[in-house]
C-alpha cells in the first residue's frame, strides 16, 4: 500500500523545538518532491515547506523561514522537519505530503500522483 506516517508532534513551550518525521512506503520515494503542510485549528490549510527529490533545493514559507528545516534521506524513505523557535501560532496538526511529477512536454511539469498522511498534532503553549 502507498502509504506516508507523520510522528513527532506533541506538546511544547514556547521557544522550544521539535523534530517531525514522516515514513513513505509502498512507493519509489525518491522519484517525489516532499512538502509539509499545516493546518491551524479552524483554519485552512497552509503551505510550510518544500525540497527536491534529491534534497538540494530546499523552499520555506515566511512563517517558518529561519526556524525551520526540512530535509531528506532517500536511503531511509524519510523526510525530517525540524522545528525550532517555536511560537503559539505553530500551533497546528502538520501533515506531510509526496507529489510525482512527470514531464508530458518539454519544461511542463504535470502532477501524476498525491500522497498524503494523517498528521500529527504540534501544540506550543506555556
Amino acid at each position: 500500500q502507498v502509504q506516508l506516517v507523520e510522528s513527532g508532534g506533541g506538546l511544547v513551550q514556547p521557544g522550544g523545538s521539535l523534530r517531525l518525521s514522516c515514513a513513505a512506503s509502498g512507493f519509489t520515494f525518491s522519484s517525489y518532491w516532499m512538502y509539509w503542510v499545516r493546518q491551524a485549528p479552524g483554519k485552512g490549510l497552509e503551505w510550510v515547506s518544500s525540497l527536491n527529490t534529491g534534497g538540494g533545493s530546499t523552499y520555506y514559507a515566511d512563517a517558518g523561514k529561519g526556524r525551520f528545516t526540512i530535509s531528506r534521506d532517500n536511503a531511509k524513505n524519510a523526510v525530517i522537519l525540524q522545528m525550532n523557535s517555536l511560537k503559539p501560532e505553530d500551533t497546528a496538526v502538520s501533515y506531510c505530503n509526496a507529489e510525482l511529477y512527470i514531464f508530458t512536454a518539454p519544461s511542463t511539469p504535470y502532477r501524476y500522483q498525491e500522497v498524503w498522511g494523517q498528521g500529527t498534532l504540534v501544540t506550543v503553549s506555556s
